[in-house]
């Protein structure tokens, strides 16, 4: 059975037009035999209506009744999708996460996908039709309804992609590809005809939103080729996110990522001896708090300073988990702020050539760009600021690697 799973996101459906203009897309995708699995998002922000509206209820609303509140943002846009394409002659049906059988552990807010039973949807692709779901959502094995996190939809089309042994996974997006870096900041910015795997999950990590880390991570172990288009712009090829063929760039530098803000939270006065900093991270972990950059400073009286970002979402959780853990080891006190952001450049190969650390510290300097933390990994350099400096420290790496031209 030859299917391709294709993925919309919330601005290429925010309201009746686009999402009619999607349809139209999905008419051209059935033309050649194909079956075609849609997933798709929420409709624009209504997400983040949604969020609104559960805050007036609670200041700390029920995980569980905030996912089945979040899942039905991406069934109000797979209904209206499906009555679209059934209207204009393309039989079409709509499933829930549930129904397409996405079975994920019970972790509410940030489920993953522990398997999926396709049997329903290949059953309705044998009767011809387009099978648009919901994306973002699955089941527990309590039955109750999961969501998966940010990017969830982008997740739940490659996951479908590989289950289902799809030919390929499309996103459609508001942008013509993936980018040099963001070209809502940067006018230089230009997009990549491709890029592997390990490159786009450094970046997605770091914050380029065009498609989200863990859809990276579950294609890169299944080998799945994803195409990155413009919903809005036919005539662009997209860029294709694989094993990366190329021989070596002579430009090491790929792309720049950033972070607008992340938080950041120092621990002060913590006792300086064995298994300390298990004893730190672990309840972060425990609680489902993703870490990224660590700083530990220097041993003084056998006590030292640790400091670490956080997604902006998650400090105020870290927060509270940070207060636990200095009373259990110890320390001082915390220290925490949300004026911060970070800026990485990302590329294969950067740590076995010289300069390129040299290049992008110099070229912040020159912009009075101070650095707070940096981070590496051997693909990566990451460089937290203060949250006014983020767009400029972009645009000023992005012409310091001469990245407009591919």
């Amino acid at each position: 059975m030859n299917i391709e799973v294709i993925k919309f996101g919330g601005s290429s459906l925010a309201d009746a037009s686009k999402i009619k203009n999607v349809a139209k897309i999905i008419n051209q995708k059935t033309q050649n035999e194909t079956n075609v699995i849609v997933v798709v998002s929420a409709m624009g922000n209504s997400t983040d209506t949604l969020i609104s509206l559960a805050k007036e209820m609670s200041n700390d609303p029920n995980h569980r009744e905030m996912d089945v509140l979040l899942s039905t943002g991406e069934i109000v846009t797979s209904t209206l999708l499906s009555m679209h394409l059934n209207y204009s002659g393309t039989p079409s049906i709509s499933l829930t996460g549930t129904q397409a059988g996405i079975r994920t552990d019970d972790v509410y807010g940030r489920a993953k996908i522990a398997e999926i039973d396709g049997s329903r949807i290949k059953e309705e692709l044998k009767t011809k039709k387009v099978v648009v779901i919901a994306g973002f959502q699955g089941f527990s094995d309590k039955q109750d309804v999961t969501t998966l996190g940010r990017g969830g939809s982008d997740t739940t089309a490659v996951a479908l992609a590989v289950a289902l042994k799809a030919r390929i996974c499309e996103i459609y997006t508001d942008v013509s590809g993936v980018y040099t870096a963001d070209p809502r900041i940067c006018q230089n910015a230009i997009p990549l005809k491709q890029i592997g795997y390990e490159e786009m999950l450094e970046l997605a990590t770091t914050g380029a939103r065009v498609i989200s880390a863990r859809a990276v991570e579950v294609a890169a172990i299944n080998n799945m080729p994803i195409i990155v288009k413009n919903t809005f712009d036919s005539k662009q090829s997209g860029t294709i996110i694989q094993t990366e063929s190329n021989m070596e760039n002579i430009n090491k530098v790929r792309g720049i990522a950033h972070q607008q803000k992340v938080g950041k939270i120092t621990i002060k006065g913590v006792p300086d001896s064995p298994g300390i900093a298990s004893s730190v991270f672990r309840p972060l972990a425990e609680a489902n708090i993703a870490v990224d950059t660590i700083v530990q400073n220097s041993s003084s009286d056998n006590l030292t300073d640790l400091t670490f970002t956080v997604s902006i979402e998650d400090l105020v959780a870290a927060e509270k988990v940070s207060n636990s853990i200095v009373k259990n080891i110890g320390a001082k006190e915390i220290d925490s702020a949300d004026d911060v952001g970070s800026v990485s450049i990302v590329g294969t190969g950067m740590t076995s050539s010289p300069g390129y650390a040299a290049t992008m510290f110099e070229a912040l300097y020159n912009k009075q760009v101070n650095i707070e933390i940096i981070s590496t990994s051997e693909i990566r350099i990451t460089c937290v600021v203060k949250q006014s400096n983020v767009t400029k420290a972009v645009q000023a790496l992005h012409d310091a690697f001469k990245l407009d031209v591919e």
